[in-house]
């Protein structure tokens, strides 16, 4: 029998019994520690601080790490084994995720529904009210299933060389817990999902190999119905879980629910539906008809890939402003800042554009390695160009749809920013950046468009296959890459607009 020994996380306050020789990876994976590059040792992403004890240094961690970084206890969690004690400062941590408490329509019935946000990342699970409304619960979660990668293709690569079943069992078991823990279960009638194509696939065992190769065409991207056991789902055996139809290629059926819950699709301007993240998804169109298109803008609207990059959780930099001619930093729960997310990220490019230290092009001027932000944290050359990369997408895709429509960017009424990034997200920082290129007027953040949406499919019953099917017979998926203006409107959007 192995030698077992105490790890104790800080300021999760949990700690667990580790085998001697064990992997620190798969003990944090269960308390919903990430690994955005799948435990390659490339990102930095599960970047724990030894308060206690010690962790070896191997080469990936020294390459990973600055001198005085290594010397102040920082290791990577995916190339450490746990060799005695340990205390360890997590720079992940429990973070608050986005939810709804929209007042929606509703045609009243007996009992409860459940409407889930299978995200890339965040779940959230919400138990509702069938005959009010009302939300009587809510769980939120990492998803488990990021201990394998932080983006989509990385969940692809690990279920092609044979993990699709780990990764299946991995999210139905933690959304089957996290349903466990709401009230009145005797009572529910019907569970709505929704999430990407991928996360769809994943979720409803249906094989992603197509998902992986152009043109990214979905083996059966249509609805899936579960009855509870066939979930393992502790639930009436009458339940039935439905996980909605996507939209087609890599944009799912979150999107199809922000498409219901802007109501754009009834509309008679032009609109889009842009949804930040991992995957970014985007939208143009009204009542006559709807392009999508999906484009890899990369984890670094969410931290990931970025040097001090982390989640919107407490000791991360979210707002970065210019004032008399200096920053002016707020950090998330105002203590000491750990590192910087999504918002700050975008907030500090653009203040850098403002004081001369990023040039248009993205360089740092005057031979500077960084720009500092507050003590022990800043943005470097290569975080710059990872934002860079991301915004490009983003606004390359949107140029590109709304020029299929033989429209351009004055043409959108508005411009719906879904998800959680677009919802904390700046918008002055996100024109001065080139994230956004239209009046901040026309810029509406709408919060979480896909679990609203997936509520008012299961609020009204009787108007949801119609209302599915209408959304998808007009929707019209574009592949950008396919696309020969691509590449050059992307090399446009990489640099910064000038002053």
């Amino acid at each position: 029998m192995m030698d077992k020994v105490r790890v104790e996380l800080s300021p999760l306050g949990a700690s667990f019994a580790a085998d001697v020789g064990s992997s620190l990876e798969t003990a944090l994976a269960s308390y919903g520690i990430e690994f955005p590059c799948g435990g390659g040792g490339t990102c930095r992403g599960c970047r724990v601080r030894v308060i206690k004890g010690a962790l070896a240094i191997g080469l990936e961690t020294r390459r990973a790490f600055l001198p005085d970084e290594l010397a102040a206890g920082w290791r990577l969690a995916c190339r450490a084994r746990v060799e005695g004690p340990l205390t360890l400062e997590v720079a992940q941590w429990a973070q608050p995720v986005l939810g709804d408490d929209s007042r929606l329509i509703v045609e009243p019935a007996e009992g409860t529904g459940i409407a889930i946000d299978l995200g890339t990342t965040t779940l959230v699970v919400q138990l509702v009210d069938l005959g009010s409304g009302e939300v009587l619960a809510v769980e939120t979660a990492l998803n488990p299933q990021t201990v394998h990668g932080a983006d989509l293709m990385s969940r692809i690569s690990f279920a092609l060389d044979g993990g699709a079943q780990v990764l299946a069992g991995a999210i139905r078991n933690k959304l089957g817990d996290m349903i466990a823990g709401l009230p009145q279960l005797g009572s529910v009638r019907t569970v709505m999902l929704v999430g990407n194509t991928v996360m769809h696939h994943l979720f409803c065992g249906i094989d992603v190999a197509p998902l992986a190769r152009f043109p990214f065409l979905p083996l059966n991207d249509g609805e899936q119905i579960f009855a509870p056991a066939e979930l393992g789902w502790d639930l009436p055996r009458q339940a039935r879980a439905h996980f909605l139809p996507c939209l087609g290629s890599l944009v799912g059926s979150d999107v199809l629910a922000g498409v219901m819950a802007t109501g754009m699709a009834g509309k008679g301007d032009l609109c889009a539906l842009i949804d930040l993240g991992t995957n970014g998804e985007i939208v143009v169109g009204n009542a006559e008809r709807l392009l999508c298109a999906s484009t890899a803008a990369g984890p670094a609207f969410e931290g990931g890939r970025i040097r001090m990059g982390m989640r919107a959780a407490t000791g991360a930099v979210a707002r970065v402003a210019v004032r008399d001619g200096r920053l002016a930093c707020r950090v998330l729960g105002g203590g000491e800042a750990r590192g910087i997310c999504g918002s700050g990220l975008v907030d500090a490019a653009a203040a850098g554009l403002a004081l001369g230290a990023i040039a248009a092009n993205g360089r740092l001027t005057g031979g500077a390695r960084d720009f500092p932000l507050l003590a022990g944290v800043g943005i470097t050359q290569a975080d710059i160009r990872e934002l860079q990369l991301a915004k490009a997408a983003i606004a390359a895709g949107l140029r590109i749809l709304t020029g299929h429509w033989g429209a351009d960017l004055g043409d959108l009424d508005t411009i719906y920013l879904a998800g959680a990034f677009g919802n904390y997200l700046d918008v002055a920082s996100a024109r001065r950046i080139g994230l956004i290129e239209v009046d901040a007027a026309r810029v509406r953040p709408v919060g979480n468009t896909a679990l609203r949406g997936a509520k008012m499919h299961l609020l009204t019953p009787s108007q949801r296959d119609a209302r599915i099917a209408g959304i998808r017979a007009r929707a019209e998926h574009l592949s950008l890459a396919a696309d020969a203006r691509f590449e050059q409107i992307f090399v446009d959007c990489l640099s910064f607009p000038k002053g």
